[in-house]
């Protein structure tokens, strides 16, 4: 092994959810050649669905019986993971009227989709009444909107309130409450918005709140739980019905960077136990939901791309592969990372082999930006090696700038 790799220490996290066979990566049973050979064309996302079952299942296992699973399908809107995690999950959670169809066409229960989101259009909003999914809403506007629409419509307007709590999710990657922000309504200003909704005659069912994402600290995410359910037991004292549905949001993180570990269910199952608890008694109405999606998908899927060139400038080895930051924004560093680290990457066609050197991983787009692995130690390639970028399920194709200086589209594949 190189200097460069003994620096790189701490390592990522095992990526041992995928078998490997003839050092070859298998996805849920068929070599990776073979499956690249079967999409026709490099690069490709594909999605394995035997570990999309797996994950349901293990925090199923995990979790209270009585705590719903619902998936965000931002982090993977693709209509065949849709369609099979609607069968699996208990709703789906949207946030815009192009994922409303998705969802309602992969056959999901309109009674079991909430829709959220800071700037839903009157048009998105009505949609959401003619459908009959629960509006999160996240701002005074969207009241009289909801209003309007029920009455042309003749059909109830039901809504859940997003709150923006006054606390955060502490060590989440991406802050979604606490302090000034766009998304829900300030909590301190929610009985006011409860009134609203109660004298334009919305059918209130509840609150959605989400304080932060990509979360690897069970007891940061336990305190969040235990705030938010707290918050939502006083805010219910204003609302103008009993509370059948609180969304306490998700915020589970996986493990992307070196010395990331992978989450603890163990305490956040205890904790969503002594929870469930306490609503049964205090609020016996209401279903207590966890909305989760990198945590789903993301370990589930993979990007591939193949090497098309070998360059060495001035004693370092670059692999120039045909898909880059087009197809995998995240894992360029562009989306989101303020210091940019590797997601976790091997060559998928000589899994294990030993002889190794020291690459950057590039694609073929004309900026330095475009980078899916800085200086890792990597088995040698050749031209026509495949690359793979594990924990690539989630926030990937679909979150990526696929139009950027007009290379093709990337496939994506579900196993």
């Amino acid at each position: 092994m190189s200097a460069t790799a003994s620096r790189a220490l701490p390592f990522h996290a095992p990526m041992t959810q995928f078998a490997v066979a003839d050092g070859q990566l298998l996805v849920n049973g068929l070599p990776l050649e073979r499956l690249a050979a079967r999409v026709g064309q490099t690069p490709f996302y594909a999605y394995d669905r035997g570990l999309l079952t797996a994950r349901v299942a293990e925090l199923r296992a995990a979790l209270p019986a009585s705590i719903k699973l619902h998936y965000a399908m931002k982090a993977n809107p693709l209509p065949a993971v849709v369609g099979l995690l609607a069968g699996l999950v208990d709703g789906i959670d949207v946030a815009s009227a192009g994922e409303l169809k998705v969802a309602l066409d992969a056959g999901a229960d309109p009674q079991t989709i909430s829709f959220a989101g800071p700037g839903k259009r009157d048009a998105e909003l009505r949609q959401a009444v003619a459908a009959g999914v629960l509006v999160n809403v996240e701002s005074f506007r969207e009241v009289g909107v909801l209003a309007a629409a029920a009455g042309e419509l003749a059909c109830p307007a039901r809504v859940a309130v997003r709150v923006n709590p006054d606390f955060e999710l502490k060590s989440s990657g991406m802050k979604m409450g606490g302090g000034p922000k766009q998304f829900g309504v300030d909590a301190e200003l929610v009985p006011q918005l409860l009134a609203e909704i109660g004298a334009a005659g919305l059918q209130f069912e509840g609150f959605h709140l989400f304080a932060g994402s990509q979360n690897l600290k069970a007891e940061a995410i336990c305190e969040a739980q235990q705030k938010s359910w707290e918050l939502a037991r006083r805010l219910a004292e204003h609302a103008p019905a009993p509370v059948r549905f609180l969304n306490l949001g998700g915020g589970f993180g996986i493990p992307y960077f070196p010395g990331e570990q992978r989450l603890d269910m163990a305490p956040i199952g205890a904790n969503l136990a002594e929870l469930s608890a306490r609503a049964a008694a205090e609020m016996p109405q209401a279903e207590l939901v966890i909305e989760l999606g990198r945590y789903f998908v993301g370990e589930a899927g993979i990007y591939v791309t193949r090497v098309i060139d070998r360059k060495v400038s001035r004693g370092q080895t670059y692999l120039v592969v045909d898909g880059g930051l087009n197809h995998h924004l995240s894992a360029s560093g562009n989306f989101g990372q303020v210091i940019r680290k590797n997601y976790p990457v091997a060559i998928g066609n000589r899994m294990g082999a030993t002889d190794t050197e020291a690459v950057s991983v590039v694609g073929p787009l004309c900026t330095p930006l475009d980078l899916l692995a800085d200086r890792m130690e990597l088995p040698m390639a050749q031209l026509g090696d495949l690359v793979v970028v594990f924990q690539s399920g989630a926030y990937g194709a679909s979150a990526s700038p696929q139009a950027f200086l007009g290379h093709p589209p990337v496939t994506e594949v579900l196993v």
